[in-house]
């Protein structure tokens, strides 16, 4: 008896456990209340601070660059800061061709100086002679000795014999800068004269800081090549560029947040969107058509102290913002056919509620109708929950 008794208490054990083991449990589920919040609606892009006015200074003649003293963050101001002293370039050196040519150059001037300074001389021996000639005319005429054309004569003679000395004294002139010109061919390499012979020197078109040093060492340099560039590190802006479709949804005067820079949230304010889009390449090897936007910082410079040009941010501008609004969780919502649904706990069982939402953002979702404050719903409901199932919060 007793081992009958045993053996029914053991079947019945097994059959509690299996009915137990068996019987359904409610779904554990997470859950959220309905609540009246804000809900703003924003487009997020990376961007990038640039200062609105850069100067790129550049050498307005060629020649010996001096080593520039500036670094990157140096203050400047317009018209007292130089930037940069250009000196002369000294003269190339000669190869055997051309010092012979040179040199036959510089030897043929001195003979032409040489010439000049013979014609300069038989020029004045003429006037000379002319001179007295015509002094002795003078006086014959005075006596009526001469006729008066003779006199006249030797004023002629006189006359162009002076024009005669002043025409040699300017060809000499000319053959001796001649020379100059032919021994200045024969200066080769670094001299006295082109050392002292400085320089240029680049002053600062605007007051601001040194943004960067293109070209720092000393050099050759032809005109025209950049060598600093400069801005005012508290003029500063933000360019993103937007997707086309995000771009049309914003309008100039929108609020923005620059965020992600490593510093605390600055206001801004949407300035400019561009009339014409560009194509460019995603890292997926997608084309799209991205829209610059540039944005105007609106806070207090000394928030932004550390802000710099070229710095990388992240921009989340304001296309809609709505208070005091009915909102479930974007976590809570899914898709039954071509409706936005939920699920909501009454009576510690789930119903399936078909709503209509509004504007919505990565988070909150605004509603239209099918839901109501304090209503309860099930985030990220598993394939466990149907209606009708008993869940447990």
């Amino acid at each position: 008896m007793l081992r009958r008794l045993i053996a029914f208490a053991l079947a019945a054990a097994i059959a509690a456990a299996g009915l137990w083991a068996l019987w359904p449990r409610p779904v554990a589920v997470e859950t959220a209340t309905v609540e009246r919040r804000s809900i703003e609606v924003t487009v997020e892009e990376e961007g990038k601070a640039r200062i609105r006015e850069v100067f790129t200074v550049s050498a307005p003649i060629t020649g010996r660059l001096m080593r520039l003293d500036l670094r990157p963050g140096d203050r400047v101001l317009a018209g007292e800061t130089v930037l940069a002293s250009i000196r002369p370039v000294a003269p190339g050196l000669l190869d055997a061709r051309a010092r012979k040519i040179a040199e036959a150059a510089a030897a043929a001037a001195r003979a032409t100086v040489e010439l000049a300074s013979a014609q300069v001389n038989q020029a004045e021996a003429q006037s000379s002679f002319m001179d007295s000639e015509f002094n002795r005319a003078t006086q014959l005429v005075r006596r009526g000795t001469i006729s008066e054309r003779a006199f006249d004569k030797a004023s002629l003679d006189a006359a162009v014999a002076h024009a005669e000395l002043a025409s040699t004294k300017a060809n000499l002139l000319v053959r001796q800068r001649e020379l100059e010109s032919a021994e200045a061919a024969l200066i080769e390499g670094e001299t006295g004269a082109t050392a002292v012979a400085c320089c240029v020197d680049v002053k600062a078109p605007v007051t601001g800081e040194v943004l960067r040093v293109l070209t720092e060492s000393e050099q050759v340099v032809p005109a025209g090549t950049p060598l600093t560039e400069l801005g005012d590190p508290a003029d500063l802006e933000i360019a993103v560029d937007l997707l086309s479709r995000d771009a049309v949804r914003i309008a100039p005067g929108a609020e923005a947040t620059i965020d992600g820079w490593g510093g605390p949230p600055l206001a801004a304010q949407v300035e400019r969107i561009d009339p014409a889009a560009v194509t460019k390449v995603s890292a997926l090897g997608i084309e799209e058509q991205r829209v610059s936007v540039v944005l105007k910082l609106t806070g207090p410079p000394t928030t932004r102290n550390r802000l710099g040009h070229g710095f990388r941010v992240v921009a989340r501008i304001r296309l809609w913002r709505g208070d005091n609004l009915v909102a479930v969780p974007m976590g809570a919502l899914f898709r039954t056919g071509a409706d936005w649904a939920v699920f909501t706990v009454r009576d510690g069982r789930a119903q399936l509620t078909r709503i209509e939402i509004g504007q919505r953002n990565d988070d909150f979702a605004e509603v239209k109708t099918g839901l109501a404050e304090g209503d309860v719903v099930i985030l990220h409901p598993s394939d466990r929950v149907t209606g009708g199932a008993a869940v447990a919060q």
